[in-house]
Parts: C-alpha cells; structure tokens; sequence
C-alpha cells in the first residue's frame, strides 16, 4: 500500500523519525477534496503518545474533507538548508499517513489540547494552561491522527555524515 523509499541510505532510523515530529512545530496536512484536488493545510501539531494532534474550529473545509474520507497525511521538515555550491538542499522530512477523527469524548480532548499547550507554552503555570484553555473551550475542536505508516528522509550528505562516512 505505501512504496518503499528507494533511497534506502537516506532512510531516517525510527528514533530519528520521531525525535523530528516531537522537536517540529508545523507541518502541512494532506486531505483529499470531493473534487480530486488535494487540499493541503499549515498547521501547529503535537506529536504525543504515538499520535499526532490538532486543532481547528468546529466547522469549516477541513472538517468537512475528514468527515467525507479521514485518511490524510502530515508532512514536517525538520531542515531545509540551501547548499548552492552544490546545487542541492540539506535536507530532513517526516511524512505520516493515517486516518482523522474528530476528539468527541471529553477526557480526550482535554488530554490533546494539555499535550499542544504544554508545547507552544511549556513555561506557562498550571493555572494559565487551565485558564487558557477554559477559555477558548466551546469553540475548540481535537482532531486525532492514527498513523498508519512513518517514513523519515534525509539528504544523502546528512545521512553520510551521520553514519560516519565521507
């Protein structure tokens, strides 16, 4: 079902893979429109207890996407540094694909959105992550994705470099 890298030198080892979607604060996800066109999003993630999670309003294209076909995928890069002596770029990436839900269970969603503010505000205070999040409740809505496959790429000089070669 998903192709296998051909590129095997510049496969990322699992631990590398997931140290890329834990250390990332953005990524772009993939949905399919009704119409054939892909439909691809920025958005703000958190990588916890195998998971990605995201937010988003309660309503709206996105939503609509998942509800009609929850299978998506979410794309982090994690570097992207230009070389011009070489013509080529440094790079490393993380492609996840798997299927969405929308968070209805209470506790869960409680849970997603601690994880994605203990990210993006980590040295906040206990009270200003429940604050903050009391506060924008109502309008709030978790999507939870299940990955289905995780493949981690790099740039063959980053992955030489690593493996100790020349």
């Amino acid at each position: 079902m998903f192709a296998a890298m051909r590129r095997k030198k510049q496969l990322l080892r699992a631990e590398d893979t997931a140290a890329v979607l834990a250390q990332g604060t953005s990524g772009v996800l993939a949905l399919s429109d009704a119409g054939g066109y892909p439909y691809a999003v920025p958005l703000s993630y958190v990588f916890h207890g195998g998971r990605l999670y995201f937010h988003c309003a309660k309503s709206g294209h996105k939503l609509d996407l998942i509800r009609r076909d929850p299978r998506a995928s979410f794309c982090v890069i994690d570097r992207d540094q230009v070389v011009p002596a070489e013509y080529t770029t440094y790079f490393r990436s993380v492609i996840a694909f798997g299927t969405l839900r929308v968070l209805e269970d209470e506790g869960e969603k409680r849970a997603a959105i601690e994880a994605l503010a203990k990210k993006y505000a980590p040295d906040d205070t206990p009270e200003g992550l429940d604050a903050a999040i009391r506060r924008d409740w109502e309008p709030l809505c978790m999507l939870e994705m299940t990955i289905d496959h995780l493949a981690g790429k790099e740039a063959i000089e980053l992955a030489r470099a690593r493996q100790g070669e020349t």
